[in-house]
């Protein structure tokens, strides 16, 4: 007869509750936790939910109704989710080379047909629902999503274009809100320029980190071309400048509040270009932030048209005033 204590090296699966009892393994069901850890962080959570967090900032800025900003909100996070999911499916096989175990479909925690299903299903609801916000919002956000955020994973990532998409992209975003409301219009070019400048500088520092993993794997985007230390500089250079813009011409903001802004941001742009391992990206992110924050307070960001035949009320009133 064989005694309870011999069983004390055997597997933990094979040891019941019971001494002796242990003799057959206990059924294990799926570790649907486990799963659904890995889905979130191969979403890239971080840069999905800045960008959807700036979105959110524009569209209450916009005069939109409630709903509408629910939709634009809800649209821009579906589309930024299946950016993610597939900049981890395209990436795979260069984190696997590099041994990137924080990459969950690369170390295997994330099963790759999964994320196939969930980047398809992420598509397809982000086009129903950008359909809703009317022909010419879909338009510009679908191309923002498939045009600069998965043409940048399935090949631009790699060339000296890298900062286009990211330059579209941001740069579109404020449209997509603005494109949203009752009387669709571009947002103006300011907020368009300065929006675009904001993505490049998030690209640049986003990079920074993987600059030597991604030169092992044949990544040579522009950050790459750089170098670390000019990518940082300019980084730092695009965002504060983009601050200065807005503080200068924020017809809307106090004295004390533009000061605020550029003291912020320049203490974030220090971050920028100091900073280790994920801060400079975070800081870029703050930054990009405290801007949208201005924008809306100033109330002059995303202006409302005025209708054609108020417009041309106007005109008749000064007209006649002259006359």
């Amino acid at each position: 007869m064989t005694s309870a204590g011999e069983f004390t090296d055997a597997p933990e699966e094979f040891r019941g509750d019971v001494p002796g009892e242990g003799t057959h393994p206990q059924p294990h069901g799926p570790d649907l936790a486990g799963t659904a850890r890995a889905v979130v962080g191969a979403s890239h959570p971080g840069p999905t939910l800045t960008v959807t967090a700036l979105t959110a900032l524009l569209a209450s800025g916009s005069r939109l109704t409630a709903r509408r900003a629910g939709q634009v909100v809800a649209a821009v996070l579906l589309g930024q989710l299946s950016i993610g999911w597939g900049n981890d499916l395209a990436d795979a096989d260069r984190d696997r080379a590099v041994g990137r175990s924080d990459k969950p479909v690369a170390s295997g925690a994330a099963d790759p047909r999964l994320v196939v299903g969930l980047v398809a299903g992420a598509l397809g609801a982000c086009a129903a629902l950008s359909g809703r916000l009317g022909r010419r919002a879909a338009l510009t956000h679908m191309g923002l999503v498939v045009i600069s955020g998965h043409a940048y994973n399935l090949g631009l990532k790699g060339t000296r274009w890298s900062w286009l998409p990211y330059a579209a992209a941001f740069g579109a975003l404020p449209s997509v809100v603005t494109l949203a409301r009752p009387r669709p219009a571009p947002a103006p070019p300011r907020v368009t320029g300065l929006a675009a400048a904001l993505g490049v500088g998030a690209h640049l520092l986003n990079a920074i980190r993987d600059l030597d993993d991604d030169a092992r794997t044949g990544v040579r985007g522009l950050p790459h071309r750089l170098g670390e230390r000019r990518s940082r500089l300019l980084a730092a250079s695009l965002l504060t400048g983009a601050s200065a813009v807005l503080a200068a011409t924020g017809r809307g903001l106090s004295a004390r509040g533009r000061g605020a802004l550029l003291a912020l941001n320049t203490v974030l742009a220090g971050v920028a270009v100091t900073g280790a391992g994920r801060a400079p990206f975070r800081a870029a992110s703050a930054m990009a932030l405290l801007d949208a924050v201005a924008l809306v307070a100033e109330g002059h960001a995303i202006p409302a048209p005025v209708p054609a035949r108020t417009a041309t009320a106007k005109r008749t009133v000064a007209g006649t005033g002259s006359g």
